[in-house]
């Protein structure tokens, strides 16, 4: 029979635990993936973010001899954020662990281990839920909000740096097709996405956009299909997905097109709980340094004080009083930060209103 004494053995402590952890594969996540967010280990709940505003100025021509006119020094400013604590528990009973072994396998203490490790990292553990929390974060922070679980606002950038929002981007598309023949369609498109997405984006970014930089456009179903159904964007994807079926489906893909990189997000099977409406696409830009910041803040507990944050932190807590449970957590201090909310674009399909 399973004894609680067991979670006394070093293979439960806390650096042990996070050692196992730093070598557990991070599960598929789109924006995870992409590399857009530089991980940030913070000491303690606040990040100080220095914001400094200047813009380049024309030099007048002066006589020789005169006082040089003088640069203008940046304005600055410091705001602190704190970062939010997402955490999940899962108890395990006596009566349950006293069901883990049946007599004659594993030992116990790799019996427990392995029923410890899918409670937290199983499919669908406490580390699963974590991490699409995250990832529900990344996709509103590259949105420029970012919402809680319960739709209440945890961090809109726009507001915080005093900036409006843009608008739409309507995609019109099969107006365009009416207007022209369907050989010119994609022809007015190109020129349409230079001039309302590739252009403003790299004027917002204030020298953040690199020649190493790319733009993704983060599509629901709705309008990935139709863009890429649309005059000579069809022919363009037909011979792209006609390389991508050696190596497999090109069913939620990326393909480049017009200085864009169109990407079908695939959120969660309910394409609600963390997913990109269909009509609509995200633009933000990647290999931008500096815009987009996961800083991960310090633990709560004795051992973590003054620890810089890690992306997850488990604990396990014996019922010391009466024996007879113990909980399992998982937990992490996270804040999507985005830099330069002005370059955050949004594009849905259809007619503008009143267009």
């Amino acid at each position: 029979m399973a004894e609680f004494n067991i979670f006394e053995n070093d293979a439960f402590s806390l650096m042990t635990m996070l050692a196992a952890y730093e070598k557990v594969e991070f599960k598929p996540s789109l924006l995870g993936d992409l590399n857009v967010f530089v991980p940030k280990q913070i000491t303690g709940d606040t990040v100080y973010i220095e914001e400094r505003a200047g813009a380049l100025n024309l030099v007048p021509t002066t006589p020789r001899g005169s006082a040089l006119p003088q640069r203008k020094t940046e304005t600055r400013s410091m705001r602190s954020f704190a970062t939010v604590r997402v955490a999940q528990g899962d108890r395990l009973t006596a009566s349950e662990i006293a069901k883990v072994r049946a007599f004659g396998t594993t030992s116990e203490l790799q019996a427990m281990q392995n029923e410890v490790s899918r409670r937290m990292s199983g499919p669908v553990g406490l580390q699963a839920n974590i991490e699409l929390t995250l990832e529900h974060m990344r996709l509103g922070a590259v949105s420029g909000v970012v919402l809680d679980a319960d739709g209440s606002v945890l961090w809109n950038w726009f507001d915080t740096f005093g900036i409006s929002q843009p608008d739409y981007v309507y995609f019109d598309l099969e107006g365009a097709l009416k207007a022209s023949s369907e050989v010119h369609g994609a022809l007015v498109l190109r020129p349409y996405i230079q001039t309302h997405i590739v252009t403003p984006m790299v004027r917002a970014s204030k020298g953040l956009f690199t020649p190493q930089s790319q733009i993704v456009g983060l599509c629901g179903d709705t309008i990935f299909q139709k863009i890429t159904n649309h005059g000579d964007v069809a022919r363009a994807y037909d011979i792209w997905g006609s390389k991508q079926d050696a190596t497999g489906s090109n069913v939620f893909s990326a393909f480049p097109w017009g200085g864009v990189n169109w990407i079908n997000y695939r959120g969660t099977d309910d394409n609600s709980t963390v997913a990109v409406a269909a009509d609509e696409v995200k633009f933000f830009p990647a290999n931008a340094p500096g815009t987009f910041v996961w800083a991960q803040g310090s633990g709560e507990s004795f051992d973590q004080v003054n620890v810089p944050g890690q992306p997850l932190m488990p604990l396990i807590v014996p019922d010391r009083d009466r024996n007879q449970y113990v909980d399992l957590e998982l937990y992490s201090y996270p804040l999507m930060y985005c830099s330069r909310p002005e370059m955050l674009l949004r594009g849905k399909f259809g007619a503008a209103p009143g267009g």
